[in-house]
Order: structure tokens, then sequence, then C-alpha cells
């Protein structure tokens, strides 16, 4: 061989080299430490599963027809208001072009506040970095920033959805009592705001409700209300460790009432692995169970990275093929130099987007960032989460 010929040859390996190592970075945050730890490491899994799929298929093609490959680092923000904020500002300074996180919604909330408000302000000097959620859910968030997207279930529909069936399914059943996770932001949202006013919605009588903490242990004093007002359907607005902690005292104390609802959110192992004797029978709304292949297989390569599925890691695992087809739809560069303008394509990918194809079904999606997910309903039977009713 020539030199030349040799030259060209080396430049070619190279070349197809640099072509390999290219990477798009998307950062993860969440709890992966405290009571809803299980949270982050399920999302962290998903999302770490779904980049592997998408790299083991090419990768995402870039605008000059490269193919770089996602890599993923996640972050622990304890679930914590100023840890997620801090992270997301470190998050920011790096190279990553997006984040998917929070877990938790008193996180989003103040983290949300201090990106920039509207595209294009001039006066506003908040954060220009696309946020996509998979897990934080209370409601209305995503109005808070034009670079905050969700991909969270709606609960306003979804418990509207299941208070009306109980209605038809059980038309004997007259009262509801509520049992709330108070200091969550989450949980205390969806029962004032959620399931307290859709259970009213649908004909129920709400006769009260009893209140503890995320971290509280005893429940003795809040069960007996709950026994004493003796209505026919209890909700549990609780995560899934102390959800288990009234189950359990419930249990004990022998309130058993003719049907158990629960948050979206304990749908998950977590509180099956807690209580499972004691959840039985417990009804809730989901925006994922694995009724298809697609989701089988989602929950099966997420299992292989050591997270279980559920609707938020899950959501999580969705989040990664949407900014795949973001990025290739709005072509972005992945080149050092364009960090942030790859970031504002991939918000404005994000906001252009109507609809997105989920795990069980078609998300649509609206102007202010959120989603409409397809949504069953589970209920606990024999140590798993079988589903009840389809309404797809």
């Amino acid at each position: 061989m020539n030199r030349i010929a040799f030259a060209i040859s080396v430049a070619l390996a190279v070349g197809v080299a640099h072509a390999q190592d290219k990477t798009i970075k998307i950062a993860g945050f969440g709890a992966k430490s405290g009571p809803v730890r299980s949270f982050g490491v399920n999302s962290e899994a998903a999302l770490v599963a779904a980049a592997d799929v998408i790299n083991k298929g090419g990768g995402v093609k870039l605008a000059d027809g490269s193919k770089a490959k996602i890599a993923i680092e996640f972050y622990d923000d304890r679930c914590n208001a100023e840890e997620g904020i801090s992270v997301i500002r470190r998050i920011a300074g790096t190279d990553a072009l997006v984040a998917v996180g929070p877990t938790c919604s008193n996180v989003a909330e103040p983290l949300f506040g201090i990106l920039q408000k509207k595209v294009d302000d001039a006066s506003d000097s908040g954060l220009q970095f696309p946020v996509f959620t998979d897990v934080a859910i209370k409601v209305g968030l995503a109005k808070i920033s034009q670079w905050a997207f969700r991909n969270v279930p709606n609960e306003m529909t979804m418990y509207n959805s299941l208070f009306y069936w109980l209605r038809t399914q059980y038309p004997g059943l007259k009262t509801v009592y509520g049992g709330v996770e108070e200091d969550f932001a989450h949980s205390r949202a969806t029962w004032y705001i959620v399931m307290k006013d859709r259970a009213a919605a649908s004909g129920f009588e709400v006769v009260g409700n009893t209140k503890w903490l995320l971290a509280d242990t005893n429940f003795a004093t809040q069960v007996r209300e709950m026994k004493k007002a003796n209505a026919d359907i209890v909700a549990i607005s609780a995560h899934p460790f102390s959800a288990c902690g009234a189950l359990k005292e419930m249990a004990r104390q022998g309130v058993k009432p003719k049907v158990l609802v629960g948050l979206t959110s304990s749908s998950s192992m977590e509180t099956l692995q807690g209580c499972a004797k004691q959840a039985e029978g417990m009804i809730i709304p989901t925006s994922f169970a694995p009724i298809n292949k697609q989701a089988v297989a989602a929950a099966k390569t997420t299992a292989n990275f050591k997270g279980a599925a559920d609707l938020h890691s899950m959501a999580a695992w969705e989040n990664v093929f949407i900014l795949k087809q973001v990025m290739e739809s709005e072509r972005i560069s992945g080149k050092p130099g364009d960090v942030q303008a790859d970031r504002r394509k991939i918000r404005d990918g994000l906001a252009k987007l109507k609809t997105t194809d989920g795990l069980i079904g078609v998300t649509k999606r609206d102007a202010e960032g959120e989603a409409d997910k397809p949504y069953l309903f589970v209920q606990a039977k024999k140590g798993e989460w079988k589903v009840l009713h389809n309404p797809l």
C-alpha cells in the first residue's frame, strides 16, 4: 500500500471511530434516597434500559446523517426542593441536552419556577434548559414554564372515571373517607383537589378524612377516626411506605371498607412487597400495565437493569424514545459547540408534539406541555396488580 492510500485508510478508520464515539447525553434526576427512593431507582433503570435498546438499534440520527449513542447520567435530588434546584443547575452546566425528572412534585414545582417562564422573553433570566418529567404528577405543573414538559397521566381524568365506574358497579355504596399523606405535594393535592372532588361529582358523600406524614410509623389515631366514620369506600392518598403502614393498622383495628381505592403512585411492586396481604383488593387507576407485547418487553428489559416497571418508570422509558424522535425530527447536530442550540431544538420539538406513542396506547399532548395518557384500573390480587377494567 502506498503512503497516500495508507493515509486515506487511516483517516477513514479514524473517522469511523469518531462517528462511533459520538454520544448524546440525557440527564436523569430524582429520588434515589429516602422513603421514595425506589421511584428514582426504577426511573434510572428504565432510562438506561431504553437507551440501551436505542443504542443497539443504531442510536440517534444527527443532522449530518451520522449516528450518536445515548448516554444516561442520573443524579439524586433526595426528593428535596433545594437539592433538585441545585441538581438542575449542575446538569445545565454540563453538555447534557435535556433532563428527565424529577420524582417528587414538591421538587418539580419550585424547580420549574427557576426555568424561563416564556421562551424568547429577554426580560426573563430563568434557566433555558428542557425538562421532561416522568414521575412528578401533581396536577397542572407544566404550565409554570415553557421549558417544562411532562409525560405523566391526568389524575383528574383517571379518578373521575374511577369513581363514576364505582358508582355504576356498586350502586349501593354511598360514602367515601380519605386517608391523606399530608406533607407530600402529590398525595395531598390528589386527595383535596382530585379524589375528594371527583368522588362528590359522582354522587358519593365525602364524610371526612384523616392525615399523616410520609415518614410516620404509627397510624392508630388516624385509623380510629377512619373506623368511626365507617365509610363504604376508603381512599388512601399515600405513597407505598406510609400507605402500607396505614393498611396494616386498618387490618389490626378491623377496618374493612367495601371498596379500597389507592393513589396512582402506589400501583407499584413496592406496595405489594410491603403489604400485599393488607392491600388485597385495592383498586388504583394507572397509566401502565403489561397488557401487550411492547409493554411486556419494556418491563422485562428494565428488570434486566434491576428496575421494576410501573406507571412512573415506564414513563421514563417512553421519554427516551420520544426524545429520540424529537432529536431526529428537529435535526440536532450533537456537536459540542451547539449544546444550547440543540437544547432549544429539543424544547421546540417537545412543544410541537400533539400525540406520542406510549406503551399501552397513544398519548395526547396539550399546549401547556401536559399529557393525557391512556389508563386502566388495576386491583391487588394475591401479590400482583391485575387489570380490573380497561376503558381503552
